[in-house]
């Protein structure tokens, strides 16, 4: 990818890959740890973490033999500005419908 903004959002695309990210949320873990929950091989595993490590999204350590993943949530900074961006255009148009909904309900009656 040729922006760390595009890396991210590619990275992110992929529901695999979110679970991972949600998973490290939780704090550091091994591929093997990362991997029990998916009924993908090893080396899919390791391969969406390489994705993640590209994005800058995932970093792995070397503790001995144990190699563990750590989160990098940096990153989604970037996404995060992105969406603030259309908060308030999404705000503003659901706004506007409301507006438009309650427009077009009939007037109350009077119950006299």
């Amino acid at each position: 990818m040729s922006d760390p903004l595009s890396a991210t959002l590619s990275a992110l695309a992929d529901p695999t890959r979110r679970a991972i990210l949600a998973r490290l949320a939780q704090g550091q873990a091994s591929v093997n740890e990362l991997a029990a929950p998916f009924d993908i091989t090893l080396a899919a595993v390791s391969r969406h973490i390489k994705v993640l490590e590209g994005a800058g999204l995932v970093s792995r350590s070397k503790k001995a033999q144990w190699r563990p993943c750590k989160l990098k949530a940096a990153p989604m900074r970037d996404v995060a500005a992105l969406l603030e961006n259309y908060r308030q255009f999404w705000e503003q148009d659901l706004d506007q419908l409301d507006y438009y909904l309650k427009a077009l309900q009939p007037p109350p009656r009077n119950k006299t």
